[in-house]
């Protein structure tokens, strides 16, 4: 897997926001109460670090479809939650 290879975990350093992996269930579900359909959604490419690193920790690849969601913390708006679409890359 291409994800053994991963020397440093880009989710633990304080600049990175949090990501995770969404269910079919949990995408359809965020899909449906947004009013749009996974190709409105911004991307992220299958080699970006992050994706990497969640393909360790789910324990197999990520694919090309999958929605990840990425809660990054701030001070004004306490927590902001982004959806990305995962493609090849």
């Amino acid at each position: 897997m291409a994800a053994d290879n991963v020397s440093f975990n880009v989710l633990t350093h304080d600049l990175v926001p949090e990501h995770h992996l969404m269910t079919e269930a949990e995408t359809s579900a965020m899909l449906a109460q947004k009013g749009i359909s996974k190709e409105q959604l911004p991307k992220i490419r299958k080699s970006d670090a992050a994706i990497k690193v969640l393909e360790n920790i789910e324990g197999r690849p990520i694919d090309e479809g999958s929605v990840v969601k990425v809660v990054r913390k701030s001070l004004t708006a306490e927590e902001f939650v982004a959806y990305r679409l995962v493609t090849k890359g």
